[in-house]
């Protein structure tokens, strides 16, 4: 803890900003390619004529998974599965669409709920954690802000202290996300790719693999979002301490 504060402590408020700068404008430029990517592979019907919803409903039977329901959510890209009550929520775009990126994003969804019921460890502790989440997320909403004014103009570094560690705890949740993402993927891309009443082409196996590869990228510059964050803030409380 000492070598950490000893690091931060030669961490410039310049240059923690400037991290923060680089990893937004990264961050925006892979989110503007996967919708860009999602877009174009939205206009590619699938060879099978299947929807999202069809590929949602036989990637789960096929993996013996019969009491989870595959459901239509409002809203654009909010395609997500529930553990909470079993089901796989996907987008309008998603669930009625034929098109190679809605294939994509259901397997993606329902690699979740096989997760789910092999009770992949990650996935495990990422849902086991959603608790403290919720409240670390609610902590450094309110004590970041209060905890810089505090810290600047009463010299109590303590509030910022308390948002710092929730930041952490923040910050940590989402690289424990990662490995749930890119292993639902994969488990997705396999069982395309050994379907091919689903997918019938190798071209549209690559299609749906860099759909899913940007999809996951958006996961990775979030995490490095939250560490610049984290950094940025960390960096702050240990300069002005010293």
């Amino acid at each position: 803890m000492d070598h950490l504060s000893f690091i931060l402590g030669y961490i410039s408020y310049g240059s923690a900003w400037l991290l923060m700068i680089i990893i937004t404008i990264v961050s925006f430029i892979v989110q503007w390619r996967f919708k860009s990517k999602f877009n174009q592979y939205s206009e590619i019907a699938l060879l099978s004529g299947m929807s999202g919803k069809d590929v949602a409903e036989k990637m789960l039977r096929d993996n013996g998974i019969y009491d989870v329901q595959v459901i239509s959510v409002e809203g654009q890209l909010t395609d997500h599965y529930n553990p909470e009550d079993k089901t796989v929520n996907l987008s309008p775009d998603v669930y009625h669409s034929r098109s190679v990126a809605s294939a994509a994003v259901a397997a993606h969804e329902c690699g979740h709920a096989v997760q789910h019921a092999r009770s992949y460890a990650w996935l495990t502790l990422r849902s086991t954690l959603v608790p403290v989440i919720n409240v670390a997320s609610t902590l450094v909403q309110w004590t970041l802000f209060i905890g810089v004014m505090l810290l600047f103009f009463a010299h109590n570094p303590y509030i910022l202290a308390i948002g710092v560690a929730a930041l952490a705890v923040v910050t940590a949740f989402s690289f424990i996300t990662l490995p749930v993402e890119f292993d639902a993927s994969r488990r997705a891309l396999a069982w395309l790719n050994n379907n091919y009443s689903v997918m019938q082409t190798t071209g549209e196996h690559e299609q749906a693999k860099d759909a899913l590869w940007w999809a996951a990228m958006t996961y990775v510059v979030a995490a490095l979002s939250a560490l610049a964050t984290l950094v940025y803030y960390a960096s702050m409380l240990m300069n002005r301490r010293n």
